[in-house]
């Protein structure tokens, strides 16, 4: 078969093939030479979603005559110098994006250089050009695409609807706003509502464009982070665990100001957040990566969506060490959503029920009611002190309750035992000296235990408001950070069972469980086969106390089934251990008495992650007066 060389119409229609996906592909082309071109506003226009028209202005420096004649053709490009790829530092280099997309739409440009009397105009259609001509603009340059995929109509089935197009360019849009800040943008046009994002001035300009795209509520749920290693500089901010969405389009990264979506980020990511949220939720970060050019290659891919670091490791390693220092920085700190979504509940639950009720207290045919008039009936005829001897509801032991105030004498702070089998409570001798005044309780972050509602919660008083604590939650997080440090210093205490516990599996289970037996001891589980199908259960540990080994071991042997693959069981000590601190915790149902629901806030208090388990649920929810003020209608 003859070679012959293809003709520079085919060469730019394959190049956009590469390069030019679809709308929005064009929109961050031009959009990122709108950037390099020191803009400090950038303005763009959509219709039908980018197919029939995008418009990209900005106040640049512009082009000069020449230079926009060259600006059309392959290969030419202002930004790099002495043909050095390894030292990128603007976001466009390839000079393949004006003459692609000129290839398969009607392309039109405007641009003045500011020394120029005038502006100057050329067009491409379906890769023809047409002559250099006068033109009346300002300072800067404008691009127009027309009929997006004209001249390839092949590529026009491929596209999304409208509505799907011009939500791909505003996502396009906003992850260019979020790293460059000091730049006003606009997004406007018929296919949708109007978006301006204004320069940000002030002394934290990425605080505040941050608050623009992601809303106030992300800034006042973030860490900030900042950290450094070897040279490469991790900054920026990320959400609390209990601040999370259920897809992965609110995680933005920055390498060098260019937006990338990186497996590797992505990988570091999740390990960061494995252990304090769940694997069906996704968390928000807002995070920016600075390094030497040469050490991140940023040409593996035509549309530069993707990098490739130098060394790896090292960029992923800061970026899971920042985060989860960050979160133990951030203690028990828990989402300020959690007690909106408990108001917007309770008020559904409140207007579902007077939507029911005229029509309830009318008929008398409802159940509900029937029960709300008998609950009612009886409360009247109980005398105060019955009324409060509920299982639903149940005061401090031993305290006062009134409903002037639900005070509390006899409580002691939180002494572990390392074991932590149970709460240590002080002698009354001592109490003297380690109880604090009431009120010092009342301004602790968690506040004073109050009381035990449906032997599950912990309702305890603050300064300003009331919070609620999830019991076995908050105590799974505590116990598995207890496991964790102990695995760092490899000194798991275990206790002996007098008499071993004999777990019946599937015989493959079985195996698996008995292969892995010495990752298994190192987290204070000591097991060995027992018969074809069965694990004997000699030694746990002993931070657990009394805690269901059947039910442990038979999920552990389904995480292994999972892992089979992996990297092995010994990189995935944490998820074992989170595991084993769920079967071994306090458990929904048991009532608790004073000293320990006053000892499990304290201890929440001092313990980093405290404000989500293992599962990344929040451990507790507190409502502010005013919020429980506005519910009752009272402001």
């Amino acid at each position: 078969m003859q070679v012959r060389q293809l003709g520079e119409r085919v060469i730019n229609q394959i190049a956009a093939g590469e390069v030019i996906e679809r709308p929005a592909s064009v929109i961050k082309e031009l959009v990122e030479n709108a950037v390099d071109a020191g803009a400090s506003q950038i303005d763009i226009v959509t219709a039908a979603g980018g197919k029939t028209l995008m418009r990209v202005a900005d106040d640049g420096h512009g082009m000069r005559k020449e230079d926009l004649q060259l600006a059309i053709r392959r290969h030419c490009t202002s930004k790099i110098s002495d043909d050095d790829l390894f030292d990128i530092r603007t976001l466009g280099f390839r000079g393949e994006a004006l003459p692609s997309i000129g290839s398969v739409a009607r392309l039109g440009i405007q641009s003045r250089h500011a020394d120029e009397d005038h502006a100057w105009a050329i067009a491409v259609e379906g890769g023809r050009q047409s002559q250099l001509a006068p033109a009346a603009r300002a300072k800067g340059t404008q691009v127009e695409v027309r009929d997006l995929f004209f001249a390839t109509p092949a590529r026009l089935k491929f596209l999304k609807s409208d509505r799907a197009e011009a939500a791909a360019i505003t996502e396009i849009v906003k992850r260019i706003a979020l790293a460059y800040p000091e730049i006003g943008f606009s997004l406007s046009g018929p296919d949708r509502q109007p978006q301006s994002w204004p320069a940000a001035l002030g002394d934290e300009p990425q605080l505040a464009r941050i608050a623009q795209i992601l809303g106030q509520e992300f800034v006042e749920n973030a860490m900030e982070i900042d950290a450094e290693r070897e040279g490469v500089r991790l900054t920026g901010f990320a959400g609390l665990p209990t601040h999370h969405r259920g897809n992965a389009q609110h995680q933005f990264f920055f390498v060098n100001g260019r937006p990338v979506k990186d497996k590797l980020l992505l990988s570091g990511l999740r390990g960061a957040y494995a252990d304090v949220l769940a694997r069906d939720r996704h968390s928000v970060v807002v995070l920016f990566i600075e390094l030497d050019p040469a050490q991140v290659d940023v040409n593996v891919h035509p549309a530069k969506a993707d990098v490739r670091f130098r060394d790896s490791q090292l960029v992923r390693g800061l970026l899971v060490g920042a985060i989860k220092h960050a979160l133990v920085q951030a203690g028990h700190r828990s989402s300020t959503s959690n007690a909106a979504v408990a108001l917007d509940a309770l008020r559904a639950h409140g207007a579902g029920q007077q939507t029911h009720s005229p029509s309830s207290f009318g008929s008398g045919n409802h159940s509900s009611a029937g029960n709300a008039r008998s609950t009612a009936s009886t409360f009247a005829r109980q005398g105060p002190e019955a009324r409060w001897e509920t299982e639903a509801f149940r005061p401090l032991e031993g305290s006062e309750a009134t409903l002037a105030g639900f005070s509390e004498t006899g409580q002691s702070p939180y002494q572990p035992q390392n074991g932590f089998t149970g709460i240590a409570v002080p002698s009354a001798d001592s109490r003297a000296h380690q109880i604090p005044a009431e009120t010092e309780k009342t301004d602790l972050p968690l506040g004073a235990a109050r009381a035990q509602v449906h032997e599950t919660y912990i309702i305890s008083q603050t300064g300003d408001g009331v919070v609620i604590v999830d019991q076995h939650a908050a105590h799974e997080r505590l116990v598995y950070e207890r496991l964790k440090e102990a695995l760092a210093q490899k000194n798991v205490a275990r206790q002996i069972l007098l008499i071993p516990e004999i777990v019946e599996l599937p015989e493959e289970d079985a195996i698996r469980l008995n292969e892995k037996a010495d990752a298994l001891a190192e987290v204070g589980l000591v097991l060995e086969a027992f018969g074809p199908g069965a694990i004997a259960v000699r030694e746990t540990p002993a931070l657990l106390g009394e805690m269901d080994i059947q039910g442990m071991v038979r999920n552990l042997a389904d995480e292994l089934a999972e892992w089979e693959t992996a990297d092995g069981v010994k990189e995935k000590l944490d998820h074992v251990a989170a595991t084993m601190a769920c079967h071994g915790s306090v458990r929904a149902g048991r009532r608790m008495r004073p000293e320990e629901m006053d000892a499990l806030l304290r201890d929440m208090e001092a313990t980093p992650k405290s404000g989500q388990c293992n599962h990344g649920r929040p451990t507790w929810v507190e409502l502010k007066l005013t919020d429980i003020e506005r519910l009752f209608g009272r402001k």
